[in-house]
């Protein structure tokens, strides 16, 4: 999103597709700049190749962008199904097809996907995954990145009934990785601390394991109410309207952090390097790989927070 940012900074005229998986089209939708997104839907393709209804769909996605005729197509992930999409895009006489030519360090790229590229961009290993996408695009339309990254995110229009009328703060406790989880007593410490505050708490979950988790949390904490299970536009309600955020390394939190929310990153087991919101002085990044943030770090983040949004 902040390239889409970036490239309409630089040409307001421009004219931004996307191809996005499926389960994320909503996300996207998010951006008034993008002008049509194109559902790709290849996790279900590959679960059900023998219907004929997966081969029409396919058909229909190629058929819809051989429509179109690029001046320019990006690739920012650089993996193989990436790669194939860039290479069954049409690009108009003296375009191009930009991807990065090596991938950062701990990231899922995939060299063959330079094959479809006619120029390939350079990164550092250790460039911030934001930056990563936002300095290909750049050097393949002939700009320079200056600017503190922006999403342009438009507000999601739902006020679903669990939403409260009053302030809240959210607690996006949920992550695949055991290891990037924070301790349920640092949780129910935290909430104790906003408690003091009169802030109550909403605790979203994912899946069966997180709900538990949830439940258990709140049953310590006096002032913390489970979610029922969220779609995900009403996620990103929750997370664009709280008051504070305070996550540990997962989407929610970096949504959150892209709407500006007053928002608390929480690193225990990942490189903050990677996906730190350093955009805007309401993000408050603590800990790094192998250091959680402390009980007490978050409190002196939880105070500057709310101190300078009063």
């Amino acid at each position: 999103m902040p390239i889409v940012d970036d490239l309409l900074r630089h040409f307001p005229d421009a004219q931004i597709d996307w191809v996005v998986e499926e389960a994320y089209v909503n996300l996207v939708r998010l951006h008034p700049g993008v002008r049509r997104i194109f559902p790709f839907a290849l996790r279900r393709w590959r679960k059900n190749l023998l219907a004929a209804g997966s081969w029409q769909e396919i058909r229909h996605f190629l058929a819809e962008l051989h429509r179109e005729q690029y001046d320019v197509v990006l690739d920012t992930q650089g993996l193989l199904k990436t790669g194939l999409i860039m290479g069954l895009a049409r690009i108009k006489p003296g375009g191009k097809k930009v991807g990065l030519a090596n991938g950062t360090e701990g990231s899922g790229y995939e060299g063959i996907s330079r094959v479809f590229h006619t120029e390939s961009v350079a990164v550092d290993s250790r460039t911030h995954a934001v930056l990563r996408g936002r300095l290909v695009a750049a050097q393949a339309c002939g700009y320079r990145v200056d600017t503190p990254a922006s999403f342009g995110l438009s507000k999601v229009p739902l006020s679903p009934a669990w939403l409260p009328a009053s302030k809240y703060a959210v607690f996006f406790h949920g992550t695949a990785g055991a290891s990037k989880k924070w301790s349920q007593a640092n949780w129910v410490h935290i909430a104790r601390t906003l408690a003091q505050q009169s802030l109550p708490i909403l605790l979203p979950w994912g899946n069966p394991t997180e709900k538990a988790e949830a439940e258990q949390m709140a049953a310590q904490m006096p002032n913390a109410r489970v979610l029922p299970q969220l779609s995900m536009q009403e996620a990103i309600v929750l997370a664009q309207r709280a008051a504070l955020a305070i996550g540990v390394d997962t989407g929610l939190t970096h949504i959150a952090a892209a709407y500006e929310t007053p928002t608390i990153e929480i690193y225990c087991d990942s490189p903050r390097w990677k996906t730190e919101g350093n955009w805007s002085p309401k993000i408050i990044n603590l800990g790094d790989q192998g250091r959680a943030a402390t009980v007490e770090e978050v409190e002196r983040a939880i105070r500057s927070l709310l101190t300078s949004s009063d």
